[in-house]
């Protein structure tokens, strides 16, 4: 039994990982293969942020869905069918003749990246008070290398030819497909499962029911402002060190990889020692006052070389974010993790697609010719601001009992 459960952990991480290098895959590679169909510059870079702004989309669209349907089916065939339907995309996308199919075949793999919400569903499944933290920080740590070499991937087998960051990404997610068929177990019994209610496939119902007065409504609230902030990195950081430090392409990357290998190092394994010693409370608390500090402190870098320093203590705050999930998911029934997870990716898609809006209008406001005052880290700034807001609800919120057991009407809706 223990080794069924390292080995659906392993398979659960491996999972996770091929979700975050395919949104990571394509960044370095998907402006050159838009100017296999188009040469207008205008229409590269719109295109290049329709890609974008498509897969966190799909991701909001499709993360209910599959969570409600793995909560009536198992966990087990849904995440067996979205891996093998994300290998068989990669290999249209390889061979797209057309601009549409590379777009329409971008589309599908938002819908089967969203397999996250199923493994999260399944993680809880297999998870009780000892290790869930743990866990979840191994989603995390999951999240971090599959940020690393997605890009260092595509980048590089890229520079070959254009076709091969595909053809790895499907090889990697058929033998995970296989590796799944031939290992994994169902982790939610039949006993356990819920009928599909059709209107909760609807992405918005299922915020709507989520954001009702609960016992976990201002942790939700609290998962939606540090997801705004979180989202300042990718919407933000290429632009601001390059304008603000002078830094080249090549020094972009370089930190970025850095970032990756201190958020999977601080989740995988950070997780491990801080949230059992402190308490999911005190570690999401400690972790919300670091991510305040060292967003502003990354606003107000008068060098490059300070932005590594203050990598390292924001990576220290990584510790949050699986305290907050396992705070929220501890407080769910088995029954309705499936829903719960969904639902929480969608709002992260949701911030994913939010939150890069903001940063630009005030990176591009502030960084004006005409500018007064001029001030590049005004992105960083208004995350720390959403910090602060998810720290006062925190303390709103009060400690409460965060080991009583299971409320089981969180996200009910009408009819239950």
């Amino acid at each position: 039994m223990l080794r069924s459960k390292t080995a659906s952990v392993r398979f659960i991480f491996i999972t996770i990982f091929l979700d975050a290098l395919g949104i990571g895959l394509l960044i370095p590679i998907l402006p050159d293969l838009i100017r296999r169909f188009s040469a207008d510059p205008a229409a590269v870079a719109k295109y290049f942020g329709y890609f974008i702004s498509s897969y966190a989309l799909m991701q909001f669209l499709a993360s209910p869905v599959l969570g409600s349907l793995s909560d009536k089916f198992g966990r087990r065939p849904v995440l067996l069918i979205s891996l093998l339907g994300a290998g068989l995309d990669y290999l249209v996308m390889a061979f797209s003749p057309t601009l549409l199919v590379l777009f329409i075949g971008r589309i599908i793999s938002g819908l089967t990246g969203a397999s996250f919400t199923v493994a999260s569903a399944y993680m809880a499944d297999i998870s009780n008070d000892e290790n869930r933290s743990v866990n979840f920080g191994m989603i995390g740590a999951a999240f971090g290398l599959g940020f690393i070499v997605g890009p260092a991937l595509g980048g590089l087998l890229g520079a070959s030819h254009h076709t091969l960051p595909f053809l790895a990404a499907a090889l990697l997610n058929l033998l995970n497909f296989a590796f799944g068929w031939l290992i994994l177990p169902e982790s939610l019994p039949e006993s356990s499962r819920r009928e599909i209610v059709w209107r909760r496939l609807n992405p918005f119902s299922s915020l709507g029911r989520i954001l009702k007065p609960s016992n976990i409504l201002l942790l939700i609230w609290i998962y939606i402002f540090l997801g705004l902030a979180g989202h300042v990195h990718p919407s933000n950081w290429t632009l601001y060190t390059e304008l603000k430090f002078r830094w080249t392409p090549f020094e972009v990357g370089l930190s970025l990889s850095f970032v990756g290998l201190l958020m999977a190092a601080a989740q995988g394994g950070l997780t491990r020692v801080v949230i059992p010693k402190l308490g999911e409370y005190r570690s999401l608390f400690w972790g919300l006052v670091l991510y305040i500090l060292t967003f502003f402190a990354f606003a107000f870098a008068p060098a490059g070389w300070m932005m590594y320093v203050i990598m390292v203590l924001s990576s220290v705050a990584g510790v949050a974010p699986p305290a907050l999930q396992s705070l929220i998911t501890k407080h769910t029934p088995s029954n309705e993790q499936g829903e719960l997870q969904g639902t929480l990716v969608s709002l992260m898609s949701l911030s994913a697609i939010i939150s890069p809006v903001i940063y630009a209008e005030l990176f591009a406001h502030f960084t004006r010719a005409d500018a007064d005052p001029y001030f590049p880290g005004a992105a960083y700034v208004c995350a720390g601001l959403f910090s602060v807001i998810a720290g006062i609800l925190l303390l709103a919120r009060g400690r409460q009992s965060t080991d009583d057991a299971p409320v089981p009407t969180v996200i009910r809706g009408p009819g239950h």
